[in-house]
Formats: structure tokens, sequence, C-alpha cells
């Protein structure tokens, strides 16, 4: 899974198709992201110790990472593609421009 915490992403499939976030937790194992604001679901929480105020509260629920574009900063959504520097690191690369993500 080539999308992490902290990326810029698109939503390009689903009902909030069109809306950009970021990523708040990737869970490669299960293939999924949790995308801020996307996704949200209704819960009633008790109050607890740690959240004094009960009631219903908003949750950010995963999301596939196939129904999500990572945005390069000069052309938009786009797909990764990887490299290797001259450090013999991988790198992400955008598969429009060519440029680091």
């Amino acid at each position: 899974m080539r999308i992490r915490k902290g990326d810029k992403v698109e939503v390009i499939s689903g009902k909030d198709k069109g809306k950009r976030a970021d990523v708040v937790r990737a869970i490669p194992s299960e293939g999924r992201v949790i995308v801020e604001g996307v996704h949200v679901a209704k819960r009633h929480a008790k109050p607890t110790r740690a959240t004094m105020q009960g009631g219903v509260i908003d949750k950010f629920m995963p999301v596939s990472v196939s129904s999500v574009a990572i945005v390069c900063g000069s052309c938009g959504p786009t797909r990764i593609g990887m490299r290797i520097d001259e450090n013999g690191r991988k790198v992400r690369v955008c598969r429009k421009c060519g440029g680091d993500l």
C-alpha cells in the first residue's frame, strides 16, 4: 500500500466523491485508510473518564485504498510510481509529471 498517514488524497468513488482531505490513519493489513471528514458515521457514546460528555458523536470510518487517489501538488489526483534515488532508497513519484511526492 503506497498511501501513508498525512498524505493529501481525493476520493474518486462513493458518496463522498470529489472531497479532498488528509489521511488520518493507514491500515495496510486491511487495505483501508481513514480520511478526515469522509465516510462519517454517528456513534452513541457513554460518558467515560476520557470523554466527560456523552451523546452522539461523529466517527470517521475506514474507506478502501482503491477509492482514493493521492494528490500531486502540481497536477492533481494521480497514481503513484516508485523509483530508486542515488542513495538506494525507494521514492514515491507522480505518474503524470514524474515529480517526487
